[in-house]
């Protein structure tokens, strides 16, 4: 998938049933529904990029102080753009593997 096609699906009432789990999420988030996204973003806390999604969720919610524990267990420095962009970012990396 493209991030053309996976922005396409955005329009949809639901996700698609193919999306993995972390498109998935972040779909979800992107309709406002961040309690799903958060319980995607939890089922696998040995995945960088899921602790990646983890960190943006808290701070997309203002908890600085917890997305900053979960920059650090996905190895990287917190995201200095917007949220926004930061989005856009992970799910490049998601559709990319890494």
């Amino acid at each position: 998938m493209t991030y053309a096609e996976f922005t396409a699906t955005l329009t949809a009432p639901a996700p698609p049933a193919t999306l993995s789990p972390l498109l998935r999420a972040l779909w979800l988030e992107h309709h406002g529904r961040w309690d799903a996204a958060h319980d995607l973003a939890q089922q696998d806390e040995t995945n960088p990029l899921a602790c990646w999604l983890h960190a943006y969720l808290h701070r997309r919610e203002g908890d600085l102080a917890n997305a900053g524990y979960w920059y650090r267990r996905a190895g990287r420095a917190r995201f200095a753009g917007s949220e926004v962009e930061e989005w856009q970012a992970l799910v490049l990396a998601v559709l990319e593997g890494g």
